[in-house]
């Protein structure tokens, strides 16, 4: 074997090797407080039901101080963006019965606060666990007689991030026992279910390995209090379930479809691992 020849596949055994055996870094210790005055806890006690760790992480720890920083002032987060455009739908009256979400709801700052720290939330009389997307839908749908929204459209995620942005600092409060029981189990399965060809399980990198760097990139706990959340990578807000939907992908498996029964109990059971985290939406994520 020639030198050249022997080198060049020493390099890329080299990089293989480096690749396989991630980094470790600990989240940091910086502190979120947005426009100087909205407090985010982003570090507690874990709950109860969690059995394999003690503390929780927000996502904003493990990213770096550039990124951190644009979350900190709602003139530097590009996701505030989709809340000035919510505000405007909030007000315009569409569908058959002459209204809009202010005619019931009235100033969204006032009604709406509180709602994403408890959401998906069983309901009771529809007989299901429900989104926040779904619950829009159905005002959509039912007191509005207008068209429903796509789960992923830039309405509906623009609205999410409105609820989000005026709980911003609550923690988060999911229920998972009495009816809401059955799909709370069935998202905790999924979770730790490995898919795909690389048969990986969410709990593989957002419970075993969380805090390796890996591909350059961070890996945080998987939280999602701060969704709808602004990615840097693709330039836009991304919903809870469009981010399942890369998580899966990136496991070479056949996804979910946002807004399946599969994606809706997984939400509720990886919102609950968050109980006590801050409300955080719209964040800025990589």
């Amino acid at each position: 074997m020639n030198k050249t020849k022997w080198v060049a596949m020493a390099s890329v055994a080299a990089l293989a090797t480096a690749l396989s055996v991630p980094a470790f870094a600990d989240p940091d210790e910086d502190t979120l407080i947005i426009n100087g005055e909205i407090e985010i806890v982003t570090e507690t006690a874990a709950p109860a039901h969690m059995e394999n760790i003690d503390t929780i992480y927000s996502g904003w720890r493990f990213r770096a101080d550039e990124t951190q920083a644009l979350e900190m002032d709602d003139f530097e987060n590009p996701g505030m963006i989709a809340v000035e455009n919510a505000l405007e739908d909030w007000a315009m009256v569409d569908g058959t019965e002459g209204k809009s979400c202010a005619s019931c709801h009235e100033d969204a700052e006032t009604s709406m606060k509180g709602v994403r720290a408890v959401y998906p939330k069983w309901n009771e009389t529809a007989g299901e666990v429900r989104t926040i997307e779904m619950q829009v839908n159905d005002c959509r749908t039912t007191r509005m007689g207008a068209e429903k929204w796509k789960w992923n459209s830039n309405d509906m995620v623009d609205m999410t991030a409105l609820i989000s942005s005026v709980s911003r600092g609550m923690p988060m409060n999911v229920a998972i026992d009495g009816p809401a029981a059955d799909t709370w189990a069935k998202g905790k399965e999924i979770y730790y279910t490995r898919f795909g060809q690389l048969e990986l399980s969410c709990a593989n990198c957002h419970e075993n390995n969380y805090g390796m760097m890996i591909r350059a990139d961070h890996l945080s706990q998987g939280q999602i209090n701060g969704f709808p959340a602004y990615r840097l990578k693709n330039a836009k807000l991304n919903s809870i379930h469009n981010r399942f939907k890369g998580c899966i992908r990136d496991t070479r498996a056949e996804t979910f479809s946002e807004g399946s029964p599969e994606f809706i109990a997984l939400e509720l059971y990886v919102a609950s691992r968050g109980n006590g985290l801050s409300v955080e939406g719209p964040s800025i994520r990589n």
